[in-house]
């Protein structure tokens, strides 16, 4: 079965972290990835550029209208995330917190949709 792991966090938070700390939390990142790929789990995983690079596509009235940001209600936003596929949810979440974020951030896990059976 697969699972998003889908990390959130205050980009403030690492923007102002002290360097040589924030390579300790890279470092972790790096560590858990090397981890998921001995275990056989990891499918993929991504940084995502920074939430002021993103835009916003919504249609109204079939007109599309864009704009900057996500624009969510929270100041944590989705920094990156790995597609795992594990037996269970279980083990899923376990590997979701080893992620460094969620000791300042929140780790969200999803499981893909299985596609429909073909008729």
């Amino acid at each position: 079965m697969q699972f998003l792991i889908l990390i959130y966090a205050e980009e403030k938070v690492y923007d102002d972290m002290p360097a040589d700390q924030l390579a300790e939390v890279m470092a972790a990142y790096r560590q858990l990835e090397d981890d998921m790929q001995q275990a056989g789990v990891l499918l993929s995983g991504a940084e995502l550029a920074p939430v002021r690079t993103a835009r916003t596509v919504r249609i109204r009235r079939n007109q599309p209208h864009f704009t900057d940001g996500p624009f969510a209600e929270t100041k944590e936003a989705l920094g990156g995330y790995f597609l795992i596929d594990c037996a269970s949810m279980d083990e899923a979440l376990k590997w979701a917190a080893r992620c460094p974020s969620a000791h300042d951030g929140s780790i969200e896990v999803r499981p893909l949709m299985a596609p429909p059976p073909e008729a």
